[in-house]
């Protein structure tokens, strides 16, 4: 199916990251991100939101792109994980198709699949199979090709053998991700301060970016690679192989003159299938500082 690793861990209660959750939403480093409280027991335990659940199949997809360096004449940066079509549904039709060929080989078995869009703590699950260990950056970094994947899981009521050997943590006395951070959103091991994050700001928040941070948002209109980009590890990334996750060179070849030019009806055509339909024309526009 194109997956680069896959690993299996048995459905329940995840008890560390319970607590951390819970302190983390406590602080409100969530920002405007209400969803994140919702659904709090389903996020700690795939049962309650997959009923009759024993297994967690994570999955890792990559979107590492052939040419790292296509970045808008330079004043317009987008996310690598926003260059072509929308993951959600990329992943997703994969999952199901899975899904559907594991029914075919073992029998009636029922399940989920998930990528990114529901309460269900992708990173937490796919390093407790030992897909990887969370960064200081709270990304999951694998050993052999970074952190510029996507996870994806299958949530069924198929009983496997788990992956019960977690990988070891290799960031060691490394801090480039923590220096790097232009708005000092990584508070420390695996904390990241929500409401400070450039991601945060370009996608989630829906008011004005606080005035505070519009000489550290460094050109980004979607997302950020800064704290991925600097890592040691994503020198082992190699290029994916997914056509659909292709440059969109309509969207990476505007600059910010067009970019303020543009109009609504232009801008839904070349963000057809792309993650960029949602921050919308008006989020990009605030992004860059273009409202006029």
């Amino acid at each position: 199916m194109g997956f680069s690793f896959c690993g299996i861990s048995k459905a329940g209660f995840l008890e560390q990251e319970a607590p951390r959750l819970e302190n983390w939403l406590t602080q409100n480093l969530n920002g405007e991100m209400g969803y994140m409280a919702n659904y709090f027991d389903m996020r700690v335990d795939p049962r309650i939101l997959v009923p009759g659940a024993k297994t967690v199949v994570s999955l890792l997809y990559n979107y590492y792109p052939k040419d790292k360096n296509i970045y808008n004449n330079g004043d317009v940066k987008i996310a690598k994980y926003a260059w072509g079509e929308d993951y959600h549904k990329v992943v997703k039709s994969k999952l199901k198709t899975m899904l559907k060929l594991l029914k075919e080989q073992i029998g009636d078995i029922s399940g989920r699949a998930f990528v990114d869009s529901a309460p269900v703590l992708d990173r937490a699950w796919a390093a407790k199979s030992g897909l990887g260990w969370i960064g200081k950056n709270s990304m999951l970094i694998n050993k052999s090709i970074g952190s510029y994947f996507f996870i994806a899981e299958l949530i069924i009521d198929l009983e496997l053998i788990p992956d019960i050997i977690p990988a070891k943590d290799h960031c060691g006395t490394c801090t480039a991700c923590i220096d790097a951070c232009p708005t000092d959103a990584i508070l420390s091991l695996q904390i990241i301060d929500g409401s400070k994050c450039i991601s945060y700001f370009t996608i989630e928040l829906k008011g004005e970016i606080p005035k505070a941070y519009h000489d550290k948002m460094e050109g980004w209109a979607f997302g950020c690679d800064i704290c991925q980009d600097v890592c040691p590890w994503n020198k082992f990334s190699q290029p994916h192989h997914e056509p659909k996750f292709e440059p969109n060179k309509n969207i990476l070849n505007m600059d910010k003159k067009e970019w303020l030019e543009i109009t609504e009806d232009v801008f839904n055509i070349i963000t057809e299938k792309s993650p960029l339909q949602r921050t919308k024309l008006t989020g990009m526009k605030r992004n860059l500082g273009l409202r006029t």
